[in-house]
Order: structure tokens, then sequence, then C-alpha cells
């Protein structure tokens, strides 16, 4: 049962810093305690945990605008961030977390501005049928966090610059571009800003909760921990999964999510094409997907059967049987 409430903000852009002190503090809360922790990110897209960083975005058009790419702890899809967006994060015991909880606090804080928002789907909060917040869970040593989104003012031009977006996605959704798909609440109530919002989801916070709100500062995580989770989050190790782009790839959408394969495949001396290199990865909210087991596929023939039997055991798992069905989608329609 939560019985104490913090609220900690920080005034940091670098997303890196940014993931690093939310990893802190996954790794600090207690039983019993709900911190909501704030935060902004300066022109950075943001890919979800198992997700091929050069499928999801435009690696050069980044590097010459100055922008980040970071890759977060959770699942789900490839965000925009920049100063016109606030991120929230709640951070609590596994025994404690309750999403549906943490959502209402955030669509409280919009309704407050007078702005009607629903939940709809896996993980979205939209106003007039457009995303404004998609939100992303973890769970970790017995802790766990929801965080998310909330889109007041972002600069929408960088959405189609910076992301691709899978033609499944626009098809799912009927929408024609990634831009048609969201929405800046300004858009709604046009004086409402990053503060407000902010405070609006501090008094969110006590009421739903039924508690106080107690100020945390950054100081609770310390410098030299910050510090190094800064470097791991930073490091091409892990934003690239030290993986270049490949030649090939199949998609297919799931119940989970949309799931991707890429790959090179070369001739084997009797010339059946084989997988020289492959990368497995999806946009789906679940993290306890081993995306590893495509490496089993290295110098197999491409073809259901014998990918089953080079998977072994893990063909029968649930990342297994998505790969098997990616691997029967070669050669037809999805091949490019």
């Amino acid at each position: 049962m939560i019985r104490t409430l913090y609220l900690i903000r920080t005034e940091s852009t670098d997303p890196y810093r940014n993931l690093a002190l939310e990893k802190g503090l996954l790794q600090t809360v207690q039983k019993g305690q709900c911190i909501l922790y704030l935060w902004q990110n300066e022109k950075t897209v943001v890919i979800g945990r198992n997700q091929n960083a050069w499928a999801e975005c435009d690696p050069s058009r980044l590097e010459k605008d100055g922008a980040h790419l970071a890759r977060r702890l959770s699942g789900g899809g490839a965000v925009f961030h920049d100063l016109g967006n606030l991120n929230f994060t709640f951070l609590s015991s596994t025994d404690d977390s309750d999403r549906q909880k943490e959502t209402e606090v955030i669509l409280e804080a919009v309704r407050s501005f007078g702005i009607h928002a629903e939940r709809t789907g896996r993980n979205d909060l939209i106003c007039e049928g457009r995303k404004f917040s998609g939100h992303a869970y973890y769970r970790s040593g017995g802790a766990a966090f929801h965080h998310g989104t909330v889109m007041i003012s972002v600069d929408q031009s960088r959405l189609s610059d910076y992301l691709h977006v899978s033609p499944f996605k626009m098809q799912k959704s009927g929408v024609p571009s990634v831009r048609s798909r969201v929405m800046n609440l300004q858009e709604i109530c046009p004086d409402l800003t990053v503060m407000r919002m902010a405070e609006a989801l501090e008094l969110a916070f006590s009421r739903v909760y039924g508690l106080p709100c107690n100020q945390l500062p950054e100081s609770i995580i310390d410098s030299e921990t910050i510090s190094h989770e800064r470097a791991v989050f930073a490091s091409p190790s892990w934003i690239w999964r030290d993986s270049g782009p490949l030649p090939h790839h199949t998609e297919s959408m799931f119940p989970e999510g949309l799931f991707r394969l890429d790959y090179e495949t070369v001739s084997s001396c009797g010339g059946t094409p084989v997988f020289r290199k492959t990368l497995f990865s999806s946009d789906t909210l679940e993290t306890d997907f081993d995306f590893t087991i495509s490496h089993k596929l290295t110098d197999c023939p491409v073809n259901t059967e014998a990918a089953v039997q080079k998977l072994g055991k893990d063909a029968d798992s649930p990342a297994g049987r998505v790969l098997i069905h990616l691997i029967q989608n070669i050669g037809g329609n999805h091949h490019v």
C-alpha cells in the first residue's frame, strides 16, 4: 500500500543523465512509496529497449541537427522529445505498482484544463482521436516504473524528419503519416505550458492517491552512480547494440506489437542462401522476450525447417515462434 508520495523534477535536459537518474530512483524506491519523476529531453529520439536503432530513425539527420539518440530500459516504440514535451515516471515497488491509478493521475491533470482525454489501445492517451501521450513499463529487482510523454508544444516537423514509422502501424491506425497520428495539447488549450502541466500533475498525484506530496532532491542518488549510469546509457554498445544496418528485413504485426527481422545472407558452398547476420527487434511492451536467439541463425539456411532445428528448444518459446513466422515471410511480400 502506498503511504508516502514524493515528487522530483530535474532541470537537466540531457537524455542520458535523465535516464540514469530514472534508473537510480528505480533502485532506491521502497515499499509503501511512490515517486513521480518529471523530466525533459532536448531534441532526442528515444527508442524502446528491443528496437533496431537503424530501422527507427535517420542517424545522419540526427547527427546533422545535433540531436540525440537514446535507448530506454522499457519496451515500446520510438518517440521524439523536445522541450515542448514533458516526461513523467511513476516509480514504486512491484507490489505497489498500479498502472490504472498512475494513468488516472495523467488524465486528471490533463482534464483539469478542460481537455477531454481518454485511454485507448495498449498504452496511449488520446484527445479527439489523436495521441498526445504514450506509455511504457519496466520491472527489475522488486521495483517497477511506468513512464511516458505528454505532448504540449512539440515541434512536430521533427517527427517525420527523424522517425521512420512502419507502414504496418500506419495501416493499423488508418492515418497517412506519423504527424497525423499525434497532437499537441496546445491545439486544444493554447495557453497551456509545460510548467502549468507539471504543476497540474503534482496536484493530481496528491488528489488521486489522497496523500500529501513531498519534494525529493536529486541528491538522493549520488553523483558517482549518476555518472556511471549516464556513461552506460550514452555508450554506442547500448544504443546501437553493436549492429550496423542490414540489407534486408521482414516484419509482421502480432498482438504484442510489431516484430522485425533484419538480416544479411550469403550463398553456401552448394549455392543455398544462409543467414550471415541477423537482428531481431520489436516495439512490444513485453521485456521478457529473448531477442538474442536470432544469433543462433548464423550460417543457417534461410528456411523454416532449418531455423527450427537451429533454434532447438528456443523455437517453442514466444520469441522463437515469432521468429519462425518472420522467416516464413522471407521471399514473400515482406522481403525487402
